[in-house]
């Protein structure tokens, strides 16, 4: 999938991309966790591999130095799914580790694959990055 910079967020922030997650991915880093959780979304929406996987934690039981498969993985996991929409619940911020919890509405193939999760997010080297979340 492909969308105009013009176009509204797919992270369902209400903002343009180019003024909301366009710029994590062209490589600013974000200094909240929640950005970083709309920009991983959007990044699924997108199919940029690339970026799930240097804003995911190396403790991350997808985490694999087989790159060229995750990769694989990511970009079929977006190919089979079609993403709704992100609706944020609760942030709980912290300087070293933040928490996300959100529901995101999917399809997979045509059926229901909607969750909600907190995730959990870690800051390494004054980055943040995707550890892991508890559905619920």
């Amino acid at each position: 999938m492909k969308i105009s910079t013009n176009s509204k967020c797919l992270c369902n922030s209400d903002k343009k991309y180019k003024k909301c997650c366009k710029p994590f991915h062209d490589g600013v880093l974000p200094t909240l966790a929640v950005e970083l959780m709309r920009s991983r979304f959007c990044a699924f929406a997108l199919k940029k591999a690339e970026y799930i996987i240097n804003t995911t934690h190396k403790s991350n039981s997808d985490f694999t130095d087989d790159l060229k498969a995750w990769r694989e993985d990511i970009e079929l996991f977006c190919d089979n799914t079609k993403f709704i929409s992100l609706d944020i619940l609760e942030e709980i911020n912290g300087l070293d580790e933040s928490f996300v919890s959100f529901k995101a509405t999917l399809l997979q193939n045509g059926q229901d694959a909607s969750f909600k999760e907190k995730s959990r997010f870690l800051k390494v080297e004054n980055r943040w990055v995707y550890v892991d979340g508890t559905f619920f």
